[in-house]
């Protein structure tokens, strides 16, 4: 089992950044995997966790648009999407930014999951917590310490 580097979400760079992300990640809905990756980026914003986005090429489930979206400051526009497998739907589960800001270019299309409303998501072998908060899609590993919005205070998952 591959040990994450501590990271500190209060260090995190605000505007946030984009990072390559060599671990091994999982979506797993209905007993089934929704989405598998080796590829894409996560988004590091001060005060949150991290956030992964997956190729299209590597989401096995059904995406069903739904109405409705929200707009980020450093990323634009963002569209929701209901996630199916096997007649299972994780309402409003994941969301993609089509054309972000140039400075997110390289998650154009990519797809995010909140981890709160599919069965299990990891990250390597580590099954992953969600950000506190119903808004936020942060996927929060045994490595973050810190302060993340939508927590009560200083943590170390």
């Amino acid at each position: 089992m591959q040990t994450l580097p501590i990271e500190n979400v209060q260090d995190y760079p605000r505007p946030p950044s984009l990072a390559d992300v060599p671990q091994h990640r999982r979506v797993m809905l209905a007993d089934q995997v929704a989405a598998d990756t080796t590829k894409g980026q996560r988004v590091l914003e001060t005060h949150h966790a991290p956030t992964y986005y997956f190729p299209r090429d590597d989401i096995r489930a059904h995406l069903v648009p739904v109405g409705g979206g929200s707009f980020c400051e450093w990323k634009g526009h963002a569209q929701y999407f209901d996630v199916v497998v096997a007649g299972t739907v994780a309402r409003r589960a994941a969301w993609t930014y089509e054309r972000p800001s140039p400075s997110f270019s390289r998650i154009a299309g990519h797809v995010a999951f909140y981890a709160g409303l599919v069965d299990a998501c990891f990250v390597g072998d580590e099954r992953v917590i969600p950000q506190p908060g119903d808004f936020y899609g942060g996927w929060v590993t045994a490595n973050l310490i810190g302060t993340p919005k939508g927590s009560r205070g200083t943590m170390h998952w």
